[in-house]
């Protein structure tokens, strides 16, 4: 079984966009989204929701109004300002909590209790590009890393009861937690990035990750035409940091008339279609490679 996984060193660089088009172009993937924080690619495959989960994970802190007494401990002892006091009582507000224990531990009258958080929800879908887990993280909510962690477990067990040697996932932007649960044990790494200044930083700090938990590691520059200049320059740093160029994507505006039907570009006309498609084939020509010597 082998994991793509699909990053950018930020938002809007087109990786969802290059990710539903894998999908459709793999035709036998089981597929995740793993950018669990502003989950997007049900937006594109449409997907048919089969199964429906609560994601619980980490405490909260809750008081008990029948025990609680107007003594305060709690309040001054909190270091995140999350207890409060109103009509006589003091009360959590859960997005402030950030579940240490220290109000439960240290109340005098027990009133205080840990519970466990509800974060977001995880779900098993069918698309016309196959089977899908993802995922929606709470407003405010953490443990995006766990979250993320949970999809894929789900997408690998999904994978071997369909008997698909495929899970090709949509992962988050950044190098925070949850790009690392994204990326670690992956089979590969297709970052994606545009001809400028922001995007040659973003990728060298991805491409740092990658090398630093020994995931091989593959460039797709996207709207390269903006820059011939950029693009040339950012192919010579990814390959001297030991990734694998796959290949450019023009500037497309079939890109956003696919995203208005809720197409994958590669269900489409647009010029940039067959861009796709070759970045496609050249991973899978090397794939497997190793691309960190």
């Amino acid at each position: 079984m082998r994991e793509i996984v699909v990053i950018s060193g930020k938002g809007g660089t087109g990786k969802t966009s290059l990710t539903a088009s894998f999908a459709l172009l793999a035709k036998t993937a089981v597929l995740a989204d793993c950018d669990v924080d502003a989950a997007d690619l049900h937006l594109i495959l449409t997907p048919t929701v089969r199964e429906f989960h609560d994601f619980w994970s980490g405490h909260e802190a809750v008081i008990d109004p029948q025990l609680c007494t107007p003594h305060g401990v709690c309040s001054r002892l909190c270091r995140f300002d999350a207890i409060g006091k109103k009509d006589g009582k003091y009360h959590v507000d859960s997005t402030a909590c950030e579940g240490c224990g220290v109000c439960a531990h240290f109340c005098p009258h027990g009133a205080i209790e840990m519970q466990e958080r509800l974060c977001g929800v995880w779900m098993s879908s069918d698309t016309r590009a196959g089977p899908m887990i993802h995922a929606k993280l709470g407003v405010a909510a953490e443990n995006s890393g766990k979250l993320v962690s949970l999809v894929r477990q789900e997408a690998r067990r999904l994978a071997e009861e369909t008997q698909r040697e495929t899970i090709l996932i949509d992962g988050p932007p950044g190098i925070g937690c949850s790009a690392i649960a994204s990326i670690t044990g992956a089979s590969a790494v297709v970052m994606v990035t545009e001809p400028s200044m922001s995007g040659e930083h973003d990728l060298m700090r991805a491409l740092e990750l990658t090398r630093h938990f020994n995931v091989p590691a593959f460039v797709c520059i996207n709207k390269w035409d903006i820059c011939p200049e950029m693009a040339a320059r950012i192919e010579t740093r990814a390959a001297a940091a030991g990734a694998i160029v796959l290949g450019r994507v023009r500037y497309d505006g079939g890109v956003t008339e696919a995203q208005k039907q809720a197409k994958a570009v590669v269900e489409t006309g647009a010029p940039c279609a067959g861009d796709i498609e070759d970045i496609w084939n050249t991973l899978q020509q090397n794939i497997g490679k190793d691309t960190l010597t």
